[in-house]
């Protein structure tokens, strides 16, 4: 609702979806609620260089869990939730974006946000692609996928490759990227319907469903025979375990994240890493940032893929500020089936 006597002072209600308190065990919908009351002005507050962007699309993303928990960079009690997103820039103090700009990166789970931190701001100048693609495969995890790859793991053709929580939004890349550089891939997922997707729409060469299997070890020699090269981790625990069993001399795990780790109190510890040492097997942790100095160089390997069909993605789209909460906290069972995206407003 609209009020004001003129566009300077126009004023808008601004939906928002609130944390409630730091949150233990599972997240649950509860943990935030839906605020409506407030209104917020169209215009930058004056001698602020800050941008004043509608949101249109909010990525759900596992790492957001992390900051859900008492820590340095925790989301704060009775504020919106902060996360990557995509959206259109209303009006501008700031010399580098202008209204109409489209840009992703961090910004509030409501409908309009004052930005004014610029770190992880990035202007998009390809929109011949949806520009929901900027909350995945053009955006984090898809920086997450190639950075993981190419610059933690060295892949060389003809590599065995494994990939867990495979079809997820960053999985799903990394099993692709593996495929068009001529590697042997197999991917793990929780259902039957996400492991039928990955060998039939994402043409990983095997899959299998985690949850079926009794014993890890024994399923990932039935994959790979001849041990694994390079293991993109997602997942933790017990199957960290496992895949240190199978590795090959010389390989490679590019820890990327531990989804089966974040909701518990006491984390699961890992028992076979004496394995790294007889196999001389190369482990390294990153993050998304680590790579973004690398943003542009990644948009020519991936827009071409993207235009010529080579690389599929599988987003989950929920509709409404208001369906937020709960498509993040089916992140944790599995309900999501590829990237899970928030749509806020068309552009």
């Amino acid at each position: 609702m609209a009020s004001g006597g003129g566009d300077n002072e126009l004023e808008v209600s601004n939906k928002q979806v609130i944390f409630k308190d730091y949150v233990s065990g599972f997240p649950k919908e509860s943990d935030m609620y839906l605020k409506t009351n407030g209104t917020i002005k169209l215009k930058v507050p004056e001698g602020s260089n800050g941008l004043l962007v509608k949101n249109l699309y909010l990525s759900c993303d596992p790492y957001m869990r992390n900051r859900m928990k008492k820590s340095t960079d925790s989301l704060v009690p009775g504020s919106p939730i902060v996360g990557f997103g995509v959206a259109k820039v209303v009006d501008s103090g700031n010399p580098k974006f202008k209204k109409g700009d489209l840009v992703w990166g961090s910004t509030g789970w409501e409908e309009y946000s004052l930005i004014t931190d610029f770190q992880n701001l990035i202007k998009i100048e390809h929109t011949d692609v949806p520009l929901s693609y900027y909350t995945g495969i053009l955006g984090m995890p898809g920086l997450t996928a190639y950075g993981g790859f190419y610059e933690v793991c060295s892949p060389k053709k003809g590599e065995y490759v494994f990939v867990s929580a495979a079809s997820g939004a960053v999985g799903q890349l990394v099993g692709q990227f593996a495929k068009l550089l001529g590697c042997y891939v197999v991917g793990s997922a929780g259902s039957k319907e996400k492991v039928d997707l990955l060998k039939n729409k994402l043409k990983f060469d095997e899959a299998f469903n985690y949850k079926e299997e009794s014993d890890l070890d024994a399923a990932l020699k039935r994959y790979f025979p001849e041990g694994i090269d390079i293991y993109f981790e997602n997942v933790g625990g017990k199957m960290l375990d496992a895949v240190l069993l199978n590795m090959r001399t010389h390989g490679r795990i590019a820890v990327c994240g531990m989804i089966s780790q974040y909701n518990l109190e006491k984390p699961e510890g890992v028992y076979n890493l004496m394995h790294m040492i007889y196999k001389r097997v190369h482990m390294k942790a990153f993050v998304a940032f680590d790579y973004y100095h690398l943003y542009p160089k990644f948009l020519d390997l991936v827009l071409p893929h993207i235009a010529e069909g080579n690389i599929v993605y599988l987003e989950d789209i929920a509709e409404g500020l208001e369906s937020g909460p709960a498509a993040l906290v089916g992140l944790f069972s599995g309900l999501n089936v590829g990237k899970q995206v928030v749509l806020v407003a068309q552009e």
